[in-house]
């Protein structure tokens, strides 16, 4: 019996090997589905048939019918996981100060990643030359004047269900956050309620990571339509994306956040990236910060000196409410596909975009892609077409890995700091030598 359930085994893991993954599935719907839109666009003549019953028929029901499908999930979606992380934030009693600067820590670095990542997007104006024509009356919403003020007081809901049934997001944030500092304050009396969130939120992340499993099908379906309507002339701003948000995330990881570490406690921080390294690299493969969260305690309390007690707390909490990588990528995208589009954004509309990307980074789930979801979110904010997102998904699921090893370095940096500060770090760990911190 045990032999036949090692052979099943291995023959699992033989076919597994064999399926390619999500995303190579997904880039290789983004390569057929470029190369059959400049197909389309050079060697198909214009008429009924190219133009009503493929381009606007079959591609454009597919396409859009999958970015339906994640829109209906952004509102349940980030409800429930505000919900468990604030019930998590709620619980900063048991570490006082501790959990208090770790999240003052997480929203800063988070503002800072949009910010950079607007910057760079605005230097480099990766959208530029795509002159993709908007839905009508987007560009009108888009830069009408936003008044901040009233944007700041509409975040408190009037009527919760009117703003869930809406999608009025910011609203919804505030009341989920609200909720689950209820629960986590109650305790064992709300705990039927606080296992309904979980369990919910659990299914949520089902949907979904199931209706990822279509991702090639709508990515290659909208990126085809795309490059039917405007051949080659995608092909630059796409990859002056890709490089926009590389640039960032490269510079959130190896300045700010070296920077932050060396200003807060004066060590080492190539000494830090060369112990920490390997997290991030597993960070890369998995496209997941919940995967990661026991080798980043392991590797901050072995390699670093970290207290466990510190650790445990602040590197799940940062998996839930630490996103500072998908944040640059929203960052880079609004500037995208505002330029794509041809819609100026108003200096209210962009710190607008850094006040919602920031607070819908608790609620974006460290599971691959679902910050695609919440972008939606970023994009309607400041009225910019939703239907911008299938510009940057095939791409952005390769850039996905690169977040997520920003996302858990993030995460280390803020723990290291904490721990410092607090006098629960052991010094001689963090200077040892690669070899004695492993014995």
């Amino acid at each position: 019996m045990a032999d036949n359930t090692a052979k099943k085994d291995r023959k699992n893991q033989e076919k597994k090997k064999k399926t390619l993954g999500l995303s190579t599935k997904i880039f290789i719907a983004l390569l057929l589905g470029a190369v059959c839109g400049v197909l389309i666009h050079y060697f198909m003549p214009a008429g009924y048939v190219r133009d009503t019953v493929i381009t606007n028929g079959i591609l454009y029901v597919l396409g859009n019918g999958f970015i339906r499908l994640m829109q209906m999930l952004v509102v349940p979606l980030v409800f429930c996981s505000l919900v468990c992380g604030s019930m998590a934030i709620g619980d900063t009693k048991t570490l006082g100060k501790v959990g208090i600067k770790t999240i003052l820590f997480y929203l800063c670095t988070t503002a800072l990643a949009i910010c950079l990542a607007l910057g760079v997007a605005s230097l480099i104006n990766p959208g530029v030359g795509m002159s993709i024509a908007a839905a009508e009356g987007t560009s009108e919403v888009a830069t009408t004047s936003i008044n901040f003020a009233d944007t700041m007081l509409n975040m408190i809901p009037k009527n919760i269900f009117n703003s869930l049934a809406s999608g009025d997001m910011l609203p919804v944030i505030v009341f989920a956050v609200f909720v689950g500092i209820m629960l986590a304050q109650l305790g064992n009396k709300a705990s039927t309620v606080s296992n309904f969130f979980s369990q919910f939120n659990d299914i949520m992340m089902e949907m979904t990571m199931a209706i990822m499993k279509v991702a090639p099908i709508g990515v290659f379906c909208l990126i085809a339509k795309t490059f039917a309507g405007i051949g080659f002339d995608a092909f630059v701003p796409m990859l002056k994306y890709m490089g926009s948000v590389m640039l960032a995330l490269a510079l959130q990881c190896f300045v700010v956040y070296q920077l932050l570490l060396f200003g807060f406690t004066r060590l080492n921080p190539f000494k830090f990236i060369k112990k920490f390294f390997p997290v991030m690299a597993f960070a890369f493969s998995t496209s997941t910060s919940n995967a990661t969260i026991p080798l980043s305690i392991d590797t901050l309390h072995k390699k670093m000196g970290v207290s466990k007690q510190i650790s445990s707390f602040t590197i799940p909490l940062g998996a839930t409410v630490n996103m500072d990588g998908t944040s640059i990528m929203q960052g880079v995208a609004v500037i995208f596909i505002a330029q794509a589009y041809g819609i100026a954004l108003t200096p209210s509309a962009i710190m607008t975009v850094i006040l919602t990307a920031t607070i819908a980074s608790i609620g974006t789930a460290g599971v691959p892609s679902v910050g695609l979801v919440t972008l939606s979110m970023v994009l309607s904010s400041v009225g910019l077409p939703t239907e911008g997102i299938a510009l940057i998904m095939g791409i952005d699921r390769i850039l996905d890995m690169l977040r997520t090893a920003v996302n858990i370095t993030g995460d280390a940096v803020c723990t290291t700091v904490v721990a410092k500060q607090q006098g629960m770090m052991d010094k001689d760990v963090f200077n040892a030598m690669e070899s004695k911190a492993t014995e």
